[in-house]
């Protein structure tokens, strides 16, 4: 059998990482194929219409989606057939998402796939990250090239990861008895200080507060589900009870949906993902209440966060609206093919009108990465995602003072800049990203972030998490607080926003705009900038530009 290899397959090792010998070759696991969709071209059209704003150009339901742009049965009749003839077993087929997962072993799949998967090594600050990688491409025979567009699942590195960090403004500011003060932040990660310790230094806000700040609309996104994209973690129903009850907000439905065999598995460290699916679920239920909460766990794979969108797009039960996602890694961290996929799935919600919300990165200009470069975070920087933006803010008697990029050293910086590999969408055209150098130039790429809101952690936002009232910052609490303005548009215009790219960017004035501050190598400035996007929101003037006014 003639194989070839399959373009953009490759997975990048990440540096410092060591191959420690071939994995065991009964080791059993399931991997996804995902096949193309039939009718390309008109699919291509209805989004790039759709993304564009095009008179008469509307988004379709799920199930005219399936009909239409879900796999041929011969396509997936021939992935099933490639299993059988290597001993895989094909654990479903899904034509609507276009999947086809398979169970089998590292033999099996070095075989069928013509790799040769290998375990790695990598110390990750204080902690050693053990992974399976394959170290060439995926080779496929002639006649599944053109069929299938990408096979996820053989790497099982965790690249959606916060980073920890010590808060020394808390430190600072805690009486000597207290335990030091973790600060958790990264790529869409949680920042996390002590109430007490974060009010020493500036204010914190509940998010109702954060709500009047922002001139939200009325609502509580009734008739309304927010997708909740998690990888690890999980809710204690115990902290949301307090919160909510706290908080005077009746408690919105929360449900866990289990992706790929992950659950909701909390385990009461509020530094870890535990915090960053709590802020995620109190967050978007305190403003938008009467949502359905669905919170879609997946374990921390390049597999996992492809299959936990795809499994909120396609949920025909629940049928999200909206999707935050608070996790994500610079572009040069993911494989080409996982890049390209999610990148597709996030095309196939502007086709079903579902705003993506997603956290631009806690890190800075350089994400975070330590080689020198200005490195944007993915899936923020796709141009089907609403990028999320940080900042810090102060206010007084129910108003902004004032509020200027989030850009606090070693407690984070908001993520923005220019993507690498996307390029300058249409709703973008004409526009300059300024630089800390004060050098103005045209944006070439697509430019990251398209929004913001208070990330800092000294003036974040007051949740509970481990059975603690604490003080959370990072972008990762900017993509649920739009998540959740988009839901009440929605509840209140009885129709979905769905992809508002286009239409925020045409009414400027919708947004306070952010003038002030960096994130290291680009500075805010009158307009867009590649540190708060438009600026953060006048909810009023986002509904009206929303057409819900």
């Amino acid at each position: 059998m003639i194989r070839r290899p399959v373009a953009g397959s490759e997975h990048p090792v990440p540096t410092g990482a060591q191959c420690v010998g071939a994995c065991d070759p009964t080791e059993h696991f399931n991997v996804v194929v995902i096949v193309r969709r039939q009718a390309e071209p008109a699919f291509r059209e209805l989004v790039e219409r759709i993304a564009s704003g095009a008179p008469g150009a509307h988004p379709i339901s799920r199930e005219q989606y399936d009909q239409r742009f879900g796999a041929d049965a011969a396509d997936i009749a021939r992935v099933e057939a490639f299993a059988k003839a290597h001993g895989m077993a094909v654990v479903k087929a899904d034509p609507g998402a276009r999947r086809v997962v398979l169970s089998g072993t590292v033999q099996q799949y070095n075989a069928a796939f013509g790799v040769d998967l290998q375990r790695f090594e990598h110390q990750v600050g204080k902690l050693k990250q053990h992974f399976r990688q394959p170290t060439g491409p995926v080779h496929l025979p002639d006649d599944l090239h053109g069929i299938v567009t990408a096979v996820v699942g053989l790497d099982s590195r965790a690249k959606a990861q916060a980073h920890f960090r010590i808060d020394s403004t808390a430190l600072a500011t805690t009486p000597a008895k207290s335990p030091p003060v973790v600060v958790a932040t990264g790529s869409g990660g949680a920042v996390h200080a002590p109430i007490r310790a974060a009010r020493a230094v500036s204010r914190s806000f509940t998010p109702l507060q954060l709500a009047g700040l922002y001139d939200f609309p009325a609502g509580d996104g009734t008739g309304q589900c927010i997708a909740l994209i998690e990888m690890g973690g999980g809710y204690a129903q115990s902290d949301l009870d307090a919160y909510f009850s706290a908080l005077g907000v009746s408690p919105p439905r929360v449900e866990a949906v289990s992706v790929d065999q992950a659950t909701n598995a909390p385990n009461g460290d509020p530094s870890g993902p535990d915090g960053e699916v709590t802020l995620d679920v109190e967050i978007a239920g305190a403003l938008a209440p009467g949502a359905l909460i669905a919170v879609y766990f997946a374990p921390n794979s390049e597999a996992g966060f492809v299959d936990a969108v795809s499994a909120a797009l396609h949920d025909s039960q629940r049928k999200p609206s909206v999707i935050s996602i608070s996790w994500g890694a610079p572009e040069s961290v993911w494989s080409q093919q996982t890049l390209g996929a999610l990148n597709d799935a996030l095309q196939t919600a502007v086709a079903l009108g579902v705003t993506v919300c997603c956290a631009a990165g806690d890190s800075g200009s350089s994400d975070g990465v330590g080689d020198g470069a200005d490195h944007v975070d993915f899936p923020a920087s796709s141009p089907y995602a609403l990028g999320c933006g940080g900042t810090q803010l102060s206010a007084a008697n129910g108003q902004i003072t004032r509020e200027t990029v989030w850009s606090s050293g070693e407690n984070g910086a908001t993520g923005g800049g220019v993507s690498a590999t996307f390029a300058l969408p249409a709703w973008q055209e004409g526009l300059k990203v300024a630089h800390s150098s004060g050098a103005a130039v045209a944006l070439a790429q697509r430019g990251v972030p398209d929004v913001a809101a208070d990330a800092d952690p000294s003036t974040g936002y007051e949740v509970h998490i481990g059975g603690t009232d604490t003080v959370v910052g990072g972008t990762s609490a900017v993509a649920p607080l739009w998540a959740a303005l988009i839901a009440r548009i929605n509840a209140t215009s009885g129709k979905a926003a769905g992809f508002v790219n286009a239409k925020l960017y045409a009414q400027p004035g919708a947004f306070n705009d952010i003038t002030s501050g960096n994130n290291g190598d680009y500075a805010a400035a009158p307009g867009w900038d590649a540190c708060t996007g438009l600026g953060t929101p006048v909810g009023t003037k986002v509904a009206a530009a929303l057409g819900s006014a």
